[in-house]
């Protein structure tokens, strides 16, 4: 849950910066209410509180929808993590037949990031996705849910519903989309831009345990290493980088733990030297050589 929250925030940040705006500015709609999702809405709201906001300001601008509709505070069937997150009642669109559907937010809020982690097939319809890029030039869409066959969109049709300005990011695999003569490349919110750094930070400077803000350092660090100036940008990291990725994570991380007072002091230099020294990489010698 942690890894989904810090790589999906990585994502939504190298958005951020490939539209031009600030975190603080986002509003999200989330579409599944489960650990992960809640798990991702709670790593956006560290996120924007870092960048400045309130977190009562940070959680009024994501909007959470499950299969019953917007999380309310008037709703009994709300768990106490998923309650840190309702709006209330009296201050949201509210429909005849009960709390407003995702197509109603969408239309209400006008999101500028729409995330999946429902496993709900085809749940971004090319009305709502039409409807998010009328109010929003670079919409981030995240259809998150795996596998691909439970995916809330597929990327081809979110970039053919708005003219090829969506940015996106996928939890399943999916093949490189189109749009007129660009080739665009399909990011995938994988675990495996944020453990293997945190591991190498945990390992170098011994620290005792792994804190929120260590994964938002993770976050902003995989964000940091997107190259958001290409003609076609991406919202992770090329696959072919993870290893520098990797190292990026770790410094950053570590230098995170040193700040919280879990692992021991060390100046930036001594972090850099100790993420270098622990950091392994496989080398392989010629199939010809001689043992």
């Amino acid at each position: 849950m942690q890894g989904t929250a810090a790589v999906a925030m990585a994502a939504l940040t190298a958005g951020c910066r490939v539209s031009g705006t600030k975190l603080t500015e986002q509003r999200v709609v989330m579409l599944g209410a489960g650990s992960a999702g809640i798990g991702v809405c709670e790593q956006i709201v560290r996120a924007m509180t870092a960048a400045g906001l309130s977190e009562q300001a940070a959680r009024e601008r994501i909007y959470v929808v499950d299969i019953r509709g917007l999380l309310t505070d008037d709703r009994t069937d709300l768990d106490p993590a998923q309650r840190r997150l309702a709006h209330r009642a009296d201050a949201v669109l509210s429909t005849t037949t009960g709390p407003a559907g995702l197509a109603d937010v969408v239309a209400a809020v006008h999101p500028t990031a729409l995330v999946g982690l429902s496993t709900a097939t085809g749940a971004f319809t090319e009305q709502i996705v039409r409807t998010m890029h009328e109010h929003c030039d670079r919409p981030v869409i995240m259809p998150l849910s795996n596998p691909t066959s439970r995916s809330e969109a597929a990327p081809q049709d979110l970039l053919d519903w708005t003219d090829g300005r969506a940015l996106i990011a996928t939890g399943s695999p999916f093949p490189q989309a189109h749009y007129g003569e660009r080739d665009v490349p399909v990011a995938q919110c994988n675990n495996v831009y944020i453990f293997p750094g945190i591991g190498l930070a945990v390992t170098a400077v011994r620290a005792t345990r792994v804190t929120d803000a260590m994964m938002t350092a993770a976050a902003e660090a995989v964000a940091e290493s997107v190259d958001t100036h290409t003609r076609v940008p991406s919202l992770l990291p090329e696959r072919a980088r993870l290893a520098e990725t990797a190292t990026a994570v770790a410094r950053a991380v570590a230098r995170a733990a040193v700040a919280d007072g879990v692992a021991p002091h060390l100046s930036d230099e001594e972090i850099d030297d100790s993420v270098e020294a622990t950091r392994w990489q496989a080398a392989y010698g010629r199939p010809d050589a001689q043992a």
